[in-house]
């Protein structure tokens, strides 16, 4: 008999909270999470879950080598933490791209991590970027273009819901 995957028992408890319709209507899910070790995935989701981090960026060029569509806005997201736990589901609310030296101050707050200062955010990011361009053979340089995301909890675990608008 097949048991159904924690994400999956997350999911349908998701869509147990929705109208008729809007389920009828609800989009796919990807199952994510953030950083590049189970322990960073762990803290960092938390952040995610617990409101605290709101944005993310991406290397456009990494995309490009995987073969990774750029995100849309209106992507829904399982989020889990290192061992794959689930720990909420975002939408996305904006994308936009830009350079990596274009980040603003709002943007490194919103981003939840470190001190949430414009200084954390560039020396945190351009450590993680540089090496995620030496291992795809680019140069990391100030210009390198990043898919900047904003995005919203849209729900939590023991079915509470965080439906409010975006702001």
């Amino acid at each position: 008999m097949h048991q159904p995957s924690k994400t999956e028992t997350f999911w349908q408890s998701y869509l147990s909270t929705l109208s008729e319709e809007e389920r009828k209507n609800a989009p796919t899910y990807g199952v994510d999470q953030f950083a590049d070790t189970p322990e960073a995935a762990t803290a960092v989701g938390k952040l995610v879950r617990d409101g605290i981090k709101t944005t993310t960026s991406s290397l456009v060029w990494g995309l490009e080598q995987i073969g990774e569509p750029l995100p849309n806005v209106g992507k829904i997201e399982l989020i889990v933490d290192g061992q794959g736990e689930p720990l909420c589901i975002t939408e996305l609310m904006e994308v936009e791209i830009k350079p990596f030296n274009a980040v603003d101050e709002q943007f490194a707050f919103a981003y939840g991590e470190g001190d949430r200062s414009l200084t954390f955010w560039l020396r945190d990011n351009w450590e993680f970027l540089a090496r995620e361009c030496v291992a795809i053979g680019c140069t990391p340089s100030e210009t390198m273009p990043l898919v900047f995301q904003r995005f919203r909890v849209l729900y939590l675990p023991n079915n509470t819901t965080k439906r409010e608008p975006h702001e």
